[in-house]
């Protein structure tokens, strides 16, 4: 796995980027391509082989430059990753929906199936991604639409921003094995169902008199959904932190009242 993340480039000349700042060179031939460009090469090999393929020299190729013009349109690798990052976060919630506040939880959904959309198209993000967010336009535009779920409910701007971060952590831990699966089986040769095949006629030899709840359990687990089932897991989970929230919620409301 590469050791690779989000933050650690100049944040200054970033924004710069970022935001279409950078200087331009006062002379010279006009350049063959764009830092948007080079980004977009950048995440097709990401998608497609993982974060460890991308390098400045295999973008460069990507887009017919040499390796040393890379550095002529971003300074490093670090900005490089994080470019990459607000790029795709254009993709979240990317029709800009219009919520209302009555139908927060059917929001929040909406919210919450986007970003895992994001995640298992982008998985590569799950490596980069840190406390320190991407202060790009994509990324402000797709946060700006998550609060927007949430907006019109009496909630503080504070109870706001926990409630989007509280949804964003969750999807983030919830798809993260979902999102490693075709790199799992990648690594191992294995799907998942054959992988069980494997261990299954060992297992079975097994006493699980000292383990009587986690036998009934898994044997009804697996016989409902096979190996693990992602999806049903991310619903139920999302489906009681909302639970929670309606609580919350409800009392915000009565007090507005």
């Amino acid at each position: 796995m590469s050791g690779e993340i989000s933050g650690k480039g100049d944040p200054l000349k970033l924004l710069q980027l970022l935001w279409d700042r950078a200087a331009a060179p006062r002379r010279g031939p006009k350049a063959k391509v764009s830092v948007s460009d080079l980004v977009s090469a950048a995440v097709v090999i990401a998608d497609s082989e993982g974060l460890e393929a991308v390098t400045t020299r295999r973008v460069a190729e990507a887009v017919g430059i040499s390796a040393m013009s890379f550095y002529t349109h971003i300074p490093s690798k670090a900005e490089l990753l994080d470019l990459m990052m607000d790029a795709v976060s254009g993709e979240v919630l990317q029709d800009q929906p219009v919520f209302k506040p009555a139908e927060w939880r059917a929001n929040l959904t909406r919210v919450a199936t986007d970003y895992r959309k994001f995640y298992l198209a982008h998985p590569w993000v799950l490596q980069l991604a840190t406390h320190r967010s991407v202060l790009g336009p994509n990324t402000f535009r797709s946060a700006d639409s998550a609060l927007s779920a949430i907006e019109g409910l009496g909630l503080t701007d504070l109870e706001m921003d926990r409630i989007i971060t509280m949804v964003g952590d969750y999807v983030h831990g919830a798809v993260r094995n979902a999102a490693r699966e075709k790199m799992v089986k990648a690594e191992t040769g294995m799907t998942d169902e054959q992988w069980w095949h494997r261990v299954a006629p060992f297992l079975e030899t097994l006493d699980y008199t000292p383990y009587p709840i986690l036998a009934r359990v898994g044997q009804t687990a697996g016989e409902t959904y096979g190996a693990h089932d992602p999806e049903g897991a991310f619903a139920f989970g999302l489906e009681r932190m909302l639970d929670g929230l309606a609580a919350f919620i409800k009392t915000k409301t009565k007090t507005k009242r």
